[in-house]
């Protein structure tokens, strides 16, 4: 099958991978897919309106995410948090997401959910701040899911240094009812966050975190890292108090980090859900082999799963890495997830053609197009509606 794409020419497409939905989750590791909401194509989602959300199909593509062992990280910056999703949207998300798992098992197990302060904009001082995240912690505490602490533009914006952060997590933890995953996002996802911890000095900022992390160590399940930068991650890892994971949020470095111990918590396990589920079952083989030589030929085969999905991600999170969702929508829209290739905010407008056209083949060359000639057929289509 071939297709003429922009910026890529003549593309041939290559022999289709077959990936099955798991029948056990992988257990040497934790991954959680952050997943992106499905906006209803005839809602308002115009730049600035409420969203509007297709609920059957977010749920679905929930589904379908449980179905190859992962779990859900929901109401993340991958579902637009502070890029569209307003509070109303995002409240009704977490419920109906945790009221959806519990059909699968434990909602605390399958769905943890972001809490931050993005419905109090004008949060002004530490108090408020803290008042903002009681009351999304509390929404997700009551639907059974687990919390997620996400780091907070007006935290960000108010606070004088380390001990601000501190003061305000330090309450948090009191409020919290099971141990909590830390989110740590890097400017490039927000530039809005820089300088997060309190310093915009990373070695700095990692101390105050790694001071707040052994503080309340048994209110820290785990932390999620998404600085893009494989050695820290290493060395932070290797700091943190025993029994708090690492869930790496490196979408560039995640099969080299996972291999070498990280948990995941990532936007484009969205987008490579089968063939990351395939390869945590391939490590779960490998970690338990009988002897080097199986071992070595297990973590090969690991190694040739992910390997395919790497040049995908990083095209899907080039700079300005915080419009990755839409490379991420898109790919649901080839796979028959979602019927509009629609996002709330208008963001499906963020990505150029050619990006679109690159990401699809990268995608046929990871295995990744679960249908193709429906994918080609929806590709055929946005190119028409661009006069190709």
């Amino acid at each position: 099958m071939r297709i003429d794409l922009p910026g890529v020419g003549p593309y041939e497409l290559r022999e289709p991978a077959r990936w099955s939905p798991a029948e056990r989750p992988a257990t040497s590791r934790i991954a959680y897919a952050a997943a992106h909401v499905v906006a209803d194509p005839l809602g308002d989602n115009t730049p600035g309106s409420p969203a509007v959300v297709d609920w059957d199909a977010t749920l679905r593509f929930r589904r379908h995410l449980w179905s190859h062992g992962l779990r859900v990280a929901d109401a993340m910056d991958t579902a637009q948090r502070n890029m569209g999703l307003d509070w109303a949207a995002t409240r009704e998300l977490i419920r109906r997401s945790a009221a959806e798992a519990r059909a699968y098992g434990d909602p605390a197990a399958l769905v943890s959910c972001g809490a931050g302060t993005d419905h109090r904009p004008d949060a002004g001082d530490l108090d408020a701040i803290t008042a903002a995240y009681a009351e999304q912690i509390e929404t997700v505490q009551d639907t059974g899911a687990g919390v997620i602490i996400m780091a907070s533009r007006q935290l960000a914006r108010v606070a004088s240094g380390p001990a601000d952060y501190h003061q305000v997590y330090g309450k948090l933890f009191g409020l919290a009812g099971r141990p909590v995953i830390l989110h740590w996002l890097g400017e490039m996802f927000d530039p809005q966050l820089a300088g997060y911890w309190g310093s915009r000095d990373v070695d700095a900022a990692t101390e105050s975190f790694l001071e707040l992390v052994h503080a309340h160590a048994a209110m820290v399940d785990g932390v999620k890292v998404s600085l893009l930068d494989e050695e820290h991650e290493v060395r932070l890892r290797a700091a943190l108090p025993e029994g708090v994971k690492l869930y790496t949020g490196d979408d560039f470095n995640y099969p080299s980090l996972i291999r070498s111990g990280s948990h995941a918590l990532l936007g484009i396990f969205d987008a490579i859900a089968p063939a990351a589920a395939a390869a945590l079952r391939v490590l779960d083989e490998a970690e338990a082999a009988p002897d080097a030589a199986e071992r070595d030929r297990l973590l090969a085969a690991y190694d040739e799963i992910l390997a395919p999905t790497v040049p995908l991600s990083r095209k899907i999170f080039e700079a300005p890495t915080y419009h990755y969702k839409t490379g991420i929508v898109f790919l649901s829209w080839l796979n028959g997830h979602q019927d509009a290739f629609a996002m709330v905010n208008g963001a499906q407008s963020a990505r150029s053609l050619v990006h679109l056209a690159e990401v699809f083949a990268l995608a046929d060359q990871a295995g990744l197009l679960a249908d193709q000639e429906l994918a080609v057929r929806r590709m055929k289509a946005l190119l028409a509606v661009n006069g190709l």
